[in-house]
């Protein structure tokens, strides 16, 4: 059961990143007055200990979309990652990972050195073929799926038995390497989506086939349906959205004509009351803009709503100082 309302951690400090840059120290005090904040923990080792358990295999799930200068944050990730390790977890235990992980070192991040995994979803085999998603839209599989046939060329050319499909694999860090998730999506528009938020961060990027439920209202509102199955939902014990620097037009690749120095951490357990706090902002800069309103794309924000796997509109928004 979700509260009749919830509520939504914000650190905002202006200092935290100047010209594209963060401030360290900066950012992790406004992560770790985030995590207090939302666990009501007196300190850091209590707070993550109050999310996960000792056995847990802890996942942060990011976004790497934006490159260089739009990849959540490493100053975020490393504030989270020490926070687990004080409350026990073997830092080389902890797997970070995304889809892809194209402009990760240009981001900051050193997959050598960092002392956690830092991994992407290998094509294919990156998949487990027993967790299946089933939706009744139809999706042009192509190289990377689970089920794409690259000796297609060899069956009957009017033959799409092996070029569509209406299912989708889940990634399987999910389903055998985490089971707990701290979710550290980037604050982005998305052309197809509305936005690319919580709800997005945990599953488009975490599915083969995906592409059909970005390419119709119908598989955007699937996106909710998606989310809720066993084998995200449940597991995501925190959602960190980084609006360092945030985006609210040709997301969520980097477009930096349309980035904003946010200087703002948001924090809650309801990713839906993230991402809808989210959407109004957005939508205010891209009035300020003249641009059209990316609400009729974000179905799956008020679909989440009212599946009740968090609150769309009964949202209360509390400010945690230094």
């Amino acid at each position: 059961m979700i509260p009749s309302q919830s509520i939504v951690y914000a650190a905002h400090d202006p200092s935290a990143i100047k010209q594209y840059q963060t401030n360290p120290a900066i950012v992790r005090g406004m992560v770790n007055r985030l995590v207090l904040a939302a666990t009501s923990q007196p300190d850091l080792a209590r707070a993550w200990g109050s999310l996960v358990s000792p056995d847990d295999k802890i996942g942060i799930k990011i976004s790497a979309a934006g490159g260089e200068l739009f990849t959540t944050h490493r100053d975020i990730v490393n504030a989270i990652v020490d926070g687990l390790v004080a409350a026990g977890h073997a830092r080389n235990s902890i797997v970070v990972w995304d889809r892809s992980l194209g402009g990760i070192k240009e981001a900051g991040y050193r997959p050598d050195k960092e002392g956690y995994q830092i991994q992407s979803i290998a094509p294919r085999d990156g998949y487990d073929p027993k967790a299946v998603f089933t939706a009744p839209i139809t999706g042009k599989l192509i190289w990377g799926d689970l089920q794409f046939r690259s000796d297609r060329g060899m069956v009957p050319i009017f033959s799409d038995q092996e070029t569509t499909s209406d299912d989708s694999h889940f990634a399987r860090i999910l389903t055998g390497e985490v089971t707990k998730i701290i979710n550290v999506p980037v604050m982005s528009d998305s052309a197809t989506c509305g936005i690319a938020g919580c709800l997005y961060n945990m599953t488009i990027p975490n599915i083969d086939n995906w592409r059909r439920f970005t390419q119709s209202r119908f598989g955007n509102t699937a996106i909710a349906e998606i989310y809720r199955t066993p084998l995200i939902g449940p597991k995501v014990v925190l959602n960190i959205m980084d609006g360092l620097v945030a985006q609210y037009a040709g997301g969520p690749q980097s477009e930096p004509n349309y980035a904003v120095h946010h200087a703002t951490i948001l924090a809650s357990k309801d990713p839906v009351a993230i991402d809808a706090l989210t959407v109004r902002q957005i939508e205010e800069w891209r009035a300020k803009a003249r641009l059209a309103p990316i609400t009729p794309l974000a179905q799956h924000v008020q679909a989440a709503g009212q599946l009740r796997i968090g609150n769309a509109e009964v949202i209360e928004l509390r400010n945690v100082g230094p």
